[in-house]
């Protein structure tokens, strides 16, 4: 090297050597976006292979968590038979569900039957609309003209009306479809439920060491929470519906309402899905006092108004009961969640709930404990 030169650095050139550097800096970027990309597309086909049987998986894991408490203790009465005892309540959980299922819908085709004997639109006849109809805003002449027309021959109203009601009868026949669909993701998620309640320790345990890989210090705390979340909204919002739903029924049948095992139904599913049997009892209490005697109608009304009631009485004593989330927040996530995912998100809402409160809650505690130890 002559006297007085600088040494030659790889970005000021020096032959191939730049390029060979820069080469192997861009390289395991590179190999690295190809991995992230070849697992996307890997972490893709899982999801759309797995999403069809999401429902039935969550449904499976909600059953085995609210169940477990009930599974341990069968399994000590059965002499340590944990099989056994996985058969025995799988079979006692199918025979809970079909039972009222199957006698509903029993119920339901008779009602039907009977319905469609009585009656014949040979018979039925309305009254001819008053002329003051026709001066009624915007759609008064076509009401008038309408109600003329079924007053009538009311078959050919029928007949005139019936392509508007087709998107109606479309819906509700998809309605029904998705609730047939619905009952039998969940018979299924029974079965499924049965064969997890065995493994259930070793199943938590690999939740319990991924939990760790994503929050190594509030893992345990984090999955315990969900677990007593699932079984507070098990006895809350479902246990306390069926009870609900049970007195209704009881009162509907000794006082001699028709339909009863359909208002029963209906007022059960109206009470999972936090609307409440109100809009059922309210107006039945109402219909009593027209249809009965003046003492059965008192009795019927004394009867159901508290069983109206019963629920918001229960329900947040049954809630918070082992819990340390506040009831605003299980409320709330279990209101959201049947709102924006249906009948599973009865029990996603308040579990993502609950996990988020408490991070935050963590979160704040520890920010709040450092202050002090930075005054000082």
């Amino acid at each position: 090297m002559a006297v007085g030169s600088a040494p030659v650095r790889p970005e000021q050139g020096g032959g191939g050597d730049g390029a060979f550097d820069q080469e192997r800096i861009t390289r395991p970027y590179f190999e690295l976006v190809i991995r992230i990309a070849v697992l996307a597309v890997l972490l893709y086909w899982a999801v759309t292979l797995v999403r069809p049987f999401a429902t039935i998986a969550i449904w499976s894991a909600v059953i085995a968590v609210a169940l477990y408490p009930t599974f341990e203790g069968l399994a000590r009465l059965l002499g340590g038979r944990r099989r056994l005892a996985a058969f025995v309540l799988t079979i006692f959980s199918f025979l809970v569900v079909i039972g009222p299922a199957t006698w509903l819908t029993l119920d339901f085709i008779e009602s039907l039957s009977a319905i469609s004997q009585r009656l014949d639109l040979s018979t039925v006849a309305l009254p001819a609309p008053p002329k003051a109809v026709q001066r009624w805003p915007v759609y008064g002449e076509q009401i008038y003209q309408y109600w003329s027309l079924a007053s009538n021959n009311i078959k050919e109203a029928l007949v005139n009306i019936g392509p508007h009601l087709k998107p109606l009868g479309s819906r509700l026949l998809s309605m029904a479809a998705s609730a047939g669909t619905g009952a039998l993701q969940f018979l299924v998620s029974i079965i499924v439920a049965g064969f997890l309640f065995c493994p259930a320790k070793r199943i938590v345990g690999g939740i319990r060491l991924f939990a760790r890989k994503l929050a190594p210090s509030r893992a345990d705390e984090l999955l315990d929470h969900a677990g007593a979340t699932i079984r507070a909204v098990s006895r809350g919002v479902i246990g306390i519906s069926v009870l609900q739903a049970l007195l209704v029924g009881i009162g509907l049948v000794v006082a001699g309402v028709p339909g009863a095992s359909l208002l029963t139904s209906m007022a059960l599913v109206l009470g999972i899905v936090q609307i409440g049997p109100a809009v059922i009892i309210l107006p039945l209490v109402v219909w009593s006092w027209f249809t009965m005697d003046t003492t059965m109608a008192i009795l019927f009304t004394v009867y159901m108004v508290p069983v109206n009631l019963i629920d918001n009485i229960l329900k947040p004593i049954v809630m918070t009961y082992g819990l340390n989330t506040p009831m605003l927040v299980i409320v709330i996530g279990v209101i959201g969640g049947t709102v924006g995912y249906g009948i599973t998100g009865l029990f996603l809402g308040p579990i993502i709930l609950t996990v988020i409160w408490e991070l935050l809650a963590a979160w704040v505690a520890e920010d709040t404990a450092q202050q002090p130890a930075k005054a000082n």
